[in-house]
């Protein structure tokens, strides 16, 4: 469980990375766990706009009065790890909300909402199957999360779980990364390759330490914005890879222990990730990224 927590943690860093500002899409998004009727169906007092369809790792929505749905998925390389995974999950949320056992919601289920007095209302279900585990949770605002809205949300994530087959994270393969990519970064005998998503991949070995790649569609305009801002990382400009090429290291905030590097091309960014969980030889310091960089930037 150690390695799970800090492999999230080192996931929260990439996801949040990730997440930069894009110019809006205008092509209509969909879950691809649950249409807009079911949901509908599932959850008929409740109105919701979805807003954000996270490269298959889950869906976002909001609702009319401003209350959130946070819809997740995590696929697993196995049904052991996804035990071990849907234990953690367990225990953390236990510590926000009491639980009770769900029935016919995959393997496993458990749900639950905060208590009265709780910083952050939350109602969540979160349930097991197979190689996956499914996470629904909605945070309403002004009002507390009280028991009715369990049986819709439960309802939505019955409907959601039969479908989390259908994420595009898979284990084994990535178009960003390869296993050469990890040396000198990496312990290749314990080395998980991972595509986490529309764009985005990750490798990790046993200890969390990882490496991840997301692109994403952004105007230069933007890109220059990024490489001008003030932050709590130290920038490098890295001309080999282009004009709008530029690294972070040695962050005051965050994995201080990890490395960045931003590159564009043809309308898109690619963010290159380093992130040990403990001080690294490659900490602090671009060179040995920038060779992993520059197949990427090949890619573009």
């Amino acid at each position: 469980m150690r390695m799970i927590s800090r492999l999230l943690c080192c996931l929260a860093l990439f996801l949040a990375i990730a997440a930069l500002p894009v110019p809006p899409a205008h092509a209509a998004i969909t879950c691809p766990f649950i249409s807009a009727k079911d949901l509908a169906g599932a959850m008929p007092a409740l109105k919701w706009s979805l807003i954000s369809n996270q490269d298959g790792r889950g869906c976002i929505y909001q609702g009319g009065r401003g209350d959130t749905m946070m819809l997740s998925v995590f696929r697993n390389p196995d049904k052991d790890r996804a035990k071990e995974l849907y234990a953690t999950f367990v225990k953390t949320l236990g510590e926000r909300m009491p639980l009770n056992a769900v029935a016919d919601i995959g393997e496993e289920g458990q749900f639950g909402v905060t208590a009265t007095g709780a910083e952050r209302q939350e109602a969540s279900v979160l349930a097991l199957s197979g190689d996956y585990i499914l996470q629904l949770s909605v945070y309403p605002i002004g009002r507390r999360a009280d028991d009715a809205l369990l049986g819709p949300i439960t309802q939505a994530a019955r409907v959601a779980i039969g479908n989390v087959t259908k994420t595009s994270e898979r284990f084994g393969d990535c178009e960003w990364l390869t296993p050469a990519d990890a040396d000198g970064f990496l312990d290749k005998s314990t080395l998980q390759v991972q595509r986490t998503g529309a764009g985005s991949c990750m490798m990790f070995d046993r200890e969390a330490n990882t490496m991840a790649v997301a692109v994403i569609t952004m105007s230069r305009d933007t890109v220059i914005s990024m490489m001008r801002r003030a932050g709590p990382c130290q920038h490098v400009a890295i001309p080999e890879l282009g004009s709008e090429a530029f690294g972070e290291h040695s962050c005051t905030k965050g994995n201080g222990n990890a490395v960045n590097i931003f590159i564009w091309k043809n309308g898109r960014q690619a963010s290159i990730l380093f992130a040990p969980v403990k001080p690294h030889p490659e900490s602090g310091s671009v060179e040995h990224l920038k060779a992993v960089a520059a197949r990427v930037y090949g890619k573009l």
